[in-house]
């Protein structure tokens, strides 16, 4: 089941056994403890820091976050922001290809870096007392990264290799990735996030340089750390460190909106699978701050209608489509993409059953809409899923990783450091009235579009594909 929310939080309480939910009547009581809250502040060179203190354990992350991901490529340059990602552990002045690695490892602790449309992260868990030395490095590679040609020839392989394991060679990716580009006629998520094969054919070291000085400035990135500190230590590590790096101007972004939908678009892609497969995905508003608004009340409620139809074991789908004797589905899921940096989408999506085809599973998860704008929900289905949502706020807390992924995602979005709690108390406001007035409104023929894998015959003989060079988890 694919996470109804952005936020750590509510992706966390959507996986929660029912065992561990609170009753109904369960509350959180009383504020935050002061030493809790998440501070934020900026330094005198435009980066942000925010710091959550948390000292159940002896263990602190560092996180930097980058507000550039795909969306901030051009045409022809696609997959650049995930190459540089990758560039990212090749080496400064003073540490060679590798170092920042062995260095964290060294002092016990463990890292990675990820890129996704809206961003680029990286992060680091280590044991508390040696929290200066990971924003020591953090620092270092954030405003020193180099390297010579020859380690990125090398290293854009590894990421050739990635999209051939990751995309090529899984046929619901593949769906996904040409569903994206023909949902997204102008906005820049038609791109993948791993980059069009041609385009890192043809990228090179220059390109990749070229996009590290023109987003990797202060002014564009966040350092988040949370865990055993104290924030007054911090703020000296991080002014120390991260407040010495000039200053440089965000440049200008070129919003680019697509066109308005006139009619349903079909997908059909074709490609060796076991089963079939359909997705549904409808234009829908996003989030964009706490404010009442209409297209916040919308994102929100639409994101209780997800969780109505998909939010736990046994939820509406799940009883209509896959259970019984008729039932239709093998699988299916429902989610909302509550916010980001650029539009947002329902989506449906479901496995038939044998026997059954894409198209009358289509037929069943639109049908289970439709029942919900003509009769609407109950106050029980809505007093189950807020009942998880606080759960999550309460059962997220225990990791100091989570926290601090959450702090940055929101950052990214431009929400503020409390945004998790903003977002409970406005999810908890929606009404059963509310869901059943956006089922009705966003789910027609104009703003949908479907995509359907018909599954190719399986090579009896062909053997899984092994890696030609190492990859890195990310």
């Amino acid at each position: 089941m694919k996470p109804i929310l952005r936020p750590a939080l509510l992706a966390l309480a959507a996986s929660l056994p029912l065992l561990l939910i609170p009753p109904a009547s369960a509350q959180i009581s009383g504020p935050v403890p002061a030493e809790a809250q998440a501070l934020e502040y900026h330094l005198a060179n435009g980066m942000t820091v925010i710091v959550k203190p948390d000292h159940r354990a002896p263990t602190a992350v560092h996180m930097l976050w980058v507000r550039a991901g795909s969306m901030d490529e051009v045409q022809g340059k696609t997959g650049v922001a995930h190459a540089l990602e990758h560039m990212m552990f090749k080496g400064t002045p003073t540490t060679g290809p590798g170092e920042f690695s062995r260095q964290v490892a060294a002092l016990g602790g463990r890292e990675n870096a990820f890129t996704n449309r809206d961003t680029t992260g990286y992060h680091q868990q280590i044991p508390a007392n040696r929290l200066e030395d990971v924003i020591r490095l953090g620092a270092d590679r954030f405003a020193h990264n180099q390297w010579p040609d020859a380690e990125f020839k090398k290293e854009i392989e590894v990421v050739k290799e990635e999209r051939r394991m990751r995309t090529d060679d899984n046929p619901r990716a593949q769906l996904y990735e040409q569903l994206n580009a023909m949902v997204y006629e102008e906005s820049p998520y038609h791109h993948p996030v791993v980059g069009w094969m041609n385009d890192l054919d043809a990228l090179n070291a220059q390109d990749v340089r070229d996009f590290y000085k023109r987003w990797y400035v202060p002014a564009n990135a966040a350092v988040v750390i949370a865990g055993d500190v104290d924030p007054a230590q911090v703020r000296k590590l991080v002014d120390k460190y991260y407040g010495s790096i000039p200053a440089s101007p965000v440049p200008a972004r070129r919003l680019r909106e697509d066109p308005v939908q006139k009619g349903t678009r079909r997908l059909e892609w074709k490609a060796p699978a076991d089963q079939s497969y359909v997705t549904l995905a409808f234009k829908v508003p996003q989030l964009h701050s706490f404010e009442h608004t209409p297209a916040n009340d919308d994102a929100l409620a639409l994101t209780v209608l997800a969780a109505v139809l998909d939010g736990y074991e046994g939820a509406r789908l799940d009883r209509a489509l896959t259970q019984g004797p008729d039932r239709v589905a093998d699988n299916v899921d429902a989610g909302n993409g509550l916010w980001g940096r650029g539009p947002q989408l329902f989506t449906l999506s479901g496995v038939p059953a044998a026997g059954k085809t894409p198209e009358q599973v289509e037929a069943a998860l639109r049908e289970q809409v439709a029942r919900v704008a003509r009769e609407g929900v109950t106050q029980a289905e809505l007093q189950r899923v807020k009942t998880r949502w606080i759960a999550g706020e309460i059962y997220k807390r225990d990791s100091v990783m989570s926290q601090a992924q959450e702090l940055g995602s929101e950052w990214v979005v431009g929400m503020p450091v409390d945004a998790d709690e903003r977002l409970i108390a406005r999810l908890r406001e929606v009404t059963a009235d509310q869901v059943k007035s956006v089922a009705a409104r966003y789910f027609g023929d104009d703003q949908l579009t479907v995509g359907i894998l018909r599954p190719l015959p399986l090579d009896p003989n062909r053997k899984p594909r092994q890696p030609s060079v190492p990859l890195r988890a990310d």
